[in-house]
């Protein structure tokens, strides 16, 4: 048998030790780095979606066009986004829309294919803004309840109702008690 050539050295040592310390210490501070971002709490968590309120305007008869508007929030530590409505009590599918207005004052709503719900934040839908368009299988009236259902893209589906509003956008109140009955 004879002997092997290689013999550990001092220098083949230093060499070695550097070449192997340079990508340890990358991966080392790599890692460290990721987990101060993930304990700080920035490296999020899943989109959180919550629909707080919804109201529709009311129809004016079958098959009339009308609006409704939700107040969505995403507590989550993603953004979300909505991309479509869809509802069991409109004609067709309902589309997301947004208030336009052209140079001679005169207002229009522009299809829009989704909505951002940003981490942290919500979007608020209105009249001047941004709102779901569709048209009524039969007459709504104040206080009426209409099935709504909303997908997102990471929050999934989130079925709701709106409210039908008056026709000034306000919601019905309750009635009042009368005189000497309790609250």
């Amino acid at each position: 048998m004879t002997a092997h050539p290689w013999r550990p050295t001092r220098r083949r040592l230093t060499d070695t030790l550097f070449a192997v310390l340079a990508p340890a210490t990358a991966c080392c501070l790599a890692l460290g780095g990721l987990t101060a971002w993930t304990a700080s709490g920035k490296a999020g968590g899943p989109a959180r979606i919550a629909v707080i309120e919804g109201r529709v305007l009311p129809s004016y008869g079958v098959g009339w066009d009308t609006a409704a508007f939700f107040r969505i929030t995403n507590t989550g530590g993603t953004d979300d986004r909505l991309l479509k409505v869809t509802s069991s009590a409109a004609v067709g599918t309902p589309t997301l829309s947004r208030h336009r207005m052209t140079g001679g004052a005169a207002a229009y709503g522009q299809k829009v294919a989704s909505a951002d719900v940003p981490a942290g934040g919500g979007i608020t839908m209105s009249p001047h803004g941004l709102d779901v368009r569709l048209r009524a299988k039969t007459e709504w009236r104040a206080g009426d309840l209409v099935p709504f259902t909303l997908h997102f893209e990471h929050g999934g589906r989130i079925d709701t109702r709106a409210k039908v509003a008056r026709a000034d956008g306000r919601l019905p109140r309750a009635p009042e008690p009368p005189d000497g009955a309790a609250a």
